[in-house]
């Protein structure tokens, strides 16, 4: 299975609370990210025990400019921004070097993977709803 891995230990609250649904990666990461591919979300550094946080399907994978991100975008990777300049000072912490607008990114969409939320069966059985 596929890692999705977050360095950061401000992301678990974020992740566990379902109020981060992206990660937005530097470069074209097309090659490695594939929309409904099932991935394990982890938290730690490299050659370091990883927290595993839950399992997730990627719902999207978007190749852009960073210039072209929307604010929702920006949030949907980190709630606590909206603003390119934010993004950008965050990036350039992660990968130790200058990012500007014109870099290329990769926003990653995830939904977690729940084991048996409660009434889903029944709705797609048909039981429970609208009857036909």
């Amino acid at each position: 299975m596929q890692v999705l891995n977050f360095y950061s230990t401000i992301f678990a609250d974020q992740l566990k609370r379902g109020r981060k649904t992206a990660t937005i990666r530097l470069g074209d990461k097309s090659h490695k990210y594939r929309k409904n591919q099932a991935v394990l979300v982890t938290i730690g550094y490299q050659y370091s025990p990883r927290e595993k946080i839950f399992d997730a399907v990627i719902d999207q994978v978007e190749v852009t400019r960073l210039r072209d991100l929307s604010p929702r975008d920006i949030e949907h990777d980190n709630p606590e921004f909206r603003r390119h300049e934010d993004l950008v000072h965050f990036l350039e912490q992660i990968y130790g070097r200058t990012v500007t607008m014109d870099d290329t990114v990769t926003v990653v969409r995830f939904s977690q993977i729940i084991d048996k939320p409660a009434g889903m069966t029944e709705a797609i059985k048909g039981f429970g709803g609208a009857q036909n």
